[in-house]
C-alpha cells in the first residue's frame, strides 16, 4: 500500500507538471493570448489522471504469482482502456475514424517499443546478475 500511494502521489504530480510545460507550450509557441480556464482545468486534470495510472498500473509487473503475459495483458487493458476513456473524453483525440485509428495505431506502437525496450534491459541485467553468481561459486 505504501508503495501504491508513493507512486501515486509521483504520477499526480508528473501528470501536472507535463499539463504545465503543454501550456507554456501552447501560450509559446502557439501565440495564444489567453486560454480558457475550463479547457485549462479539463486538460490538467486529465493530465494528471493519466500520469497516476501510467505511474501505478507497473504494480501489475510486481505480482509474483501471475506470469508476464498476463501482466502485460492486465497492463496493457489497464492503460489504454483509461488512456482512450480520457482521451476521447476530454477531446485530446476527436471522434473521426481516422483521428481514432491512428491514435490508436500510434499508442500500440509507442507500447510495443517501451515494453520491448524494458524487456531487453531486464533480461540484461538478469544474464549480468546471474553471471555475478555464477563467478561466486
Amino acid at each position: 500500500m505504501k508503495t501504491f500511494l508513493f507512486r501515486s502521489m509521483v504520477g499526480i504530480f508528473f501528470g501536472a507538471f507535463l499539463a504545465i510545460l503543454m501550456t507554456f507550450a501552447v501560450i509559446w509557441f502557439g501565440d495564444v493570448q489567453t486560454l480558457s480556464g475550463n479547457a485549462f482545468i479539463r486538460n490538467s486534470i486529465g493530465s494528471m489522471f493519466c500520469g497516476w495510472f501510467f505511474s501505478v498500473t507497473p504494480l501489475y509487473f510486481e505480482i509474483p504469482t501471475l506470469k508476464l503475459w498476463q501482466q502485460t495483458l492486465l497492463h496493457f487493458l489497464t492503460v489504454s482502456l483509461l488512456y482512450f476513456i480520457i482521451s476521447f473524453g476530454i477531446g485530446w483525440i476527436p471522434f473521426q475514424l481516422t483521428a481514432a485509428l491512428l491514435s490508436i495505431l500510434s499508442f500500440l506502437l509507442i507500447y510495443l517499443i517501451i515494453w520491448i525496450g524494458f524487456y531487453l534491459y531486464f533480461r540484461s541485467e538478469s544474464k549480468k546478475l546471474n553471471e555475478e553468481l555464477n563467478q561466486l561459486q
